[in-house]
């Protein structure tokens, strides 16, 4: 079993259950273009348009709409806290391990759902909006760290905290969470979407029970049962 120091964690469809992307999901309640949003998503993935400009395109569709803050906490509403969630982050920062977060999500919406998340995260990279005194949406501070750059901010936990990559797990459910899986010690395709995720993972757990990550995490000796030596990739 890898000894495993830091753990990093995506939040969509990870940490925040009841959504695929937190983005999609207002796009959705706003009844947005959905020309003009995968217009935007094609100039991305072009090379066209940097990723900072596609989030300012989507907050202009949004702004478009009228929304207001309050409009976006009634459209991620209905999300919850994956189960299991506060009971493997509590065991694992019991044990030492530091926890961080690398996603494109949205920031209020971890805080709907994880209203402390900063007794539990040391780092959190996430898109972070900015509101008005009366709740108009102002703009956005982009992640540095989305889509293909996952691992280049794992590298720079890695570096920052002074723990080998080798001794980090990442925890993500999608394809944007690949080039993480990659350069982890120890990848974890947790309700998997993407199949090449689940390719490229060292371990996949489907049920959604953020508990069932504990004995890829911790040692035999901390009460969670450890996993079959002999399975090679384990399907949970």
């Amino acid at each position: 079993m890898k000894k495993i120091r830091l753990v990093c964690f995506d939040l969509d469809g990870t940490i925040i259950d009841d959504t695929v992307f937190v983005w999609e999901t207002i796009h959705d309640f706003l009844a947005t273009s959905t020309e003009a949003r995968e217009t935007a998503r094609d100039e991305f993935f072009a090379g066209r348009i940097t990723y900072a400009e596609w989030a300012d395109h989507d907050l202009r569709l949004w702004k478009e709409k009228g929304a207001t803050r309050k409009d976006l906490e009634e459209a991620i509403l209905p999300m919850r806290l994956m189960p299991g969630v506060r009971e493997t982050l509590g065991a694992l920062k019991a044990r030492g391990l530091i926890l961080t977060v690398i996603s494109g999500s949205i920031d209020f919406a971890l805080r709907h759902v994880l209203p402390d998340y900063e007794e539990y995260f040391e780092d959190v990279f996430v898109n972070r909006l900015l509101f008005g005194e009366k709740g108009e949406i102002l703009g956005i501070i982009p992640s540095p760290y989305d889509i293909q750059k996952k691992g280049e901010g794992l590298e720079f936990l890695s570096k920052k905290h002074g723990v080998p990559l080798e001794e980090c797990a990442f925890v993500g459910d999608h394809f944007n969470d690949i080039s993480a899986a990659k350069a982890a010690g120890l990848s974890i395709a947790f309700n998997c979407k993407s199949e090449e995720l689940c390719r490229v993972s060292d371990v996949v757990v489907s049920k959604k029970d953020m508990r069932e990550i504990l004995p890829y995490l911790v040692p035999a000796d901390s009460g969670a049962n450890p996993p079959d030596p002999n399975a090679g990739k384990r399907n949970a």
